[in-house]
């Protein structure tokens, strides 16, 4: 099976190869000739991971699935959530600059308590109906706690402050190959393979 991944992203796309295996063959949105960046204009993941997801389909005419993800910060009632990826302002993706805003903005904050929380949109082709798609929507959440400065080398965005229930090392700390276990994607990614092998 082959199914376009609407992302350029390449940690995520190893990421989500890596917890798919090799059933399922994920092309990029630069495998397909698609080198838009897709714009997050939603105020919820769920419509961002839609808009991408429905641009490729819309576009390209493959079944197709995209993610949005957010980390929720308790203290910060849910910030910064739908804009993680821009907290910090200017063109956003800017992983250093974000965690610096948190920390700072978590300074002295004793409750640190936060998730990573990624939501999936798949839209797939419909033979009876090939103008709309069927689409299905897959949610993971995983639950830790903000460290007060960084930790470890590997991952990226928030890895390296994102300590989850359990451990007491973060994401960047724990390599990838934990975090692909535990982690708010990989438990999004297990509900789509789940889905897509056995369609429920």
């Amino acid at each position: 099976m082959k199914i376009v991944f609407a992302t350029n992203n390449a940690h995520k796309l190893s990421e989500i190869k890596s917890i798919l295996g090799s059933s399922i063959e994920i092309v990029s949105l630069s495998d397909i000739g698609c080198t838009v960046d897709i714009p997050e204009t939603g105020k919820t993941l769920e419509e961002n991971a839609r808009i991408k997801a429905a641009y490729v389909f819309e576009h390209y005419g493959l079944s197709c699935f995209a993610d949005d993800t957010g980390l929720e910060v308790e203290a910060l009632h849910g910030a910064p959530g739908v804009y993680s990826a821009r907290y910090a302002g200017g063109a956003g993706h800017d992983s250093e600059a974000n965690m610096r805003k948190l920390l700072g903005e978590l300074a002295g904050e004793p409750h640190r308590n936060a998730r990573f929380r990624t939501v999936i949109s798949l839209l797939q082709v419909d033979e009876n109906h090939p103008q709309k798609p069927i689409e299905h929507q897959f949610e993971g959440i995983v639950t830790g706690h903000i460290a007060t400065e960084k930790h470890g080398q590997e991952g990226f965005g928030y890895d390296p402050i994102f300590i989850p229930d359990g451990y007491d090392q973060s994401f960047a700390e724990l390599g990838e190959t934990i975090k692909n276990k535990i982690s708010h994607r990989a438990r999004a990614v297990e509900q789509l393979a789940l889905f897509l092998k056995t369609g429920r």
